[in-house]
């Protein structure tokens, strides 16, 4: 999509494109373009082009969302319609449109509608109003929190939708995410937001709290509840240089929770590598007979069941 949008074209030629696109969307019975008809507008690239093809559309979109069940139905031009009346300016229009019940992919454009001609407090109301069980949070989240850091807001975006409404893949990722848009938040504090909504999973912020350089606080997280093993293995051996005291503590959890029989896929390799890197960061530290025996105390305590790790290091700590 940015490169059509954005690729140099006469206003025949980039119509022909649009054509072609038309045609394949509606063609399109999987669906695997279906998301392109939401930046219709971004690709006319122009409002007079966009103001073209929202006349085209106009007419059939309003019937498929009419109120009268007899008139009204699916039509696969909807969301480009929209998008095009946007890019059009064509912001009453669009939001009388959409005064039928409909659904939240079609209702945020009357909220982007409202925004854009400065009803941004209307178009916050009217965006919450609309959760119900078929409209994504998230969705709904991303487009109120836009709104409030359009407004220079930005306090109160991190305060109502900063967390939820930058969800990365990973843990890691929804702390860098909301980290990047927030940048004048301190990293502990928003670290302590994040681990505020997912109670009982405080382990998995471990990785999120040592990017940051928060050493004590991934500790701590990992000691609350499980955290995978190889990842608390790999920060030991990558901080024994620098951080040989947060080496030391993430090596001794990597094995803790190998006892307690967590991690994917275990192997003896593992558990040795654990073993060793907390070896090697202790060297570093200081405290090697120390930590050895607390290894050897932490092993030996193992419960009832397979005891994976004593059979793995036993021998080498003589028990």
């Amino acid at each position: 999509m940015p490169i059509i949008a954005s690729a140099p074209a006469d206003a025949k030629t980039r119509d022909a494109w649009l054509e072609r696109l038309f045609e394949a969307h509606q063609d399109d019975q999987i669906p695997y373009i279906e998301r392109l008809a939401d930046h219709w507008g971004e690709l006319c690239a122009s409002k007079e082009v966009a103001f073209a093809w929202a006349d085209k559309l106009v007419g059939i979109t309003r019937m498929a969302l009419s109120p009268d069940k007899t008139l009204r139905g699916h039509f696969h031009g909807t969301s480009a319609c929209l998008s095009a009346l946007y890019r059009a300016e064509r912001f009453d229009e669009l939001v009388d449109l959409l005064r039928v019940d409909t659904i939240w992919p079609y209702k945020q454009w009357a909220v982007r509608a409202m925004a854009a001609s400065g009803k941004k407090a209307e178009a916050l109301r009217y965006a919450e109003s609309c959760r119900s069980p078929w409209a994504s949070d998230y969705e709904v989240d991303s487009v109120c929190e836009e709104i409030l850091l359009s407004s220079g807001m930005v306090d109160e975006a991190y305060a109502r939708y900063g967390v939820r409404a930058n969800q990365g893949g990973t843990y890691l990722a929804t702390f860098r995410a909301v980290s990047k848009k927030y940048p004048h938040k301190a990293a502990g504090e928003v670290l302590a937001d994040l681990v505020k909504t997912t109670p009982g999973d405080e382990g998995k912020w471990f990785a999120a709290a040592k990017d940051a350089g928060l050493y004590e606080d991934a500790l701590a997280l990992a000691s609350r509840t499980p955290c995978d093993p190889k990842t608390l293995a790999r920060a030991a051996r990558d901080h024994t240089e620098k951080q040989p005291a947060f080496a030391v503590g993430a090596g001794l959890l990597s094995l803790y929770w190998l006892v307690q029989g967590y991690g994917y896929e275990i192997t003896s390799v593992d558990v040795w590598d654990a073993y060793r890197a907390t070896l090697v960061a202790a060297e570093r530290h200081g405290s090697a007979a120390e930590v050895r025996e607390r290894v050897r105390k932490l092993v030996a305590a193992a419960g009832a069941g397979e005891r994976f790790v004593t059979k793995v290091l036993g021998r080498e700590l003589g028990l």
